[in-house]
């Protein structure tokens, strides 16, 4: 029933079935796991459909996904949730200039502030703002019914292994791609 699911899904997005893919990919080069592929062809349309579906939830709240991942990683730093640009950067995979500017409409929205640091005048600091606050709790509870709507259908076993073969995964591309959190070119 899922495939049947996901291959109309894929017809009303203009795209091919992950099979039709395979078939057409094995077609044009022979030496493909087929095994391979569709793990990775799913994980990506996974990831894609997941970010459309954060960004629309987000949107609804009044931010982007982008001003999402500053939020989070300023609760992710602990209370009293402040970072330096510099670092928040460097985490969300950005370049400084990228940073300033998402910081910039984030300030602009009430949702951080940035202030220099008192210890250390050089320094500026982001904190997150109680209005961020909310629109990071706000986002996490829909996010929550959306996961759980995703996973509905494994069970707790089931989902405690794909969690462990998805961190697997991820422990292996870190590994091999250390500097694979950033991004190539700025988003925003």
């Amino acid at each position: 029933m899922a495939d049947n699911s996901a291959d109309r899904t894929a017809a009303a997005l203009g795209e091919p079935t992950l099979e039709e893919q395979i078939a057409a990919y094995q077609r044009e080069f022979q030496d493909l796991d087929p095994q391979v592929e569709k793990v990775v062809s799913a994980l990506s349309r996974l990831n894609r459909r997941m970010n459309v579906a954060y960004s629309r939830q987000t949107a609804d709240l009044g931010i982007s996904n982008a001003e999402w991942e500053v939020l989070k990683a300023l609760v992710l730093s602990g209370a009293p949730y402040r970072m330096g640009p510099g670092e928040l950067a460097k985490r969300l995979g950005l370049t400084p200039a990228a940073m300033t500017h998402r910081i910039d409409r984030m300030v602009a929205e009430g949702l951080v502030t940035r202030e220099r640091d008192e210890s250390n005048r050089v320094r500026v600091i982001v904190e997150l703002t109680p209005v961020g606050r909310e629109k990071w709790l706000a986002a996490m509870r829909l996010a929550s019914v959306f996961e759980e709507d995703l996973l509905q259908d494994l069970s707790s076993e089931e989902r405690h292994t794909l969690g462990e073969l998805l961190t697997r995964l991820l422990i292996r591309v870190e590994h091999a791609q250390p500097d694979a959190g950033g991004r190539l070119t700025d988003l925003d």
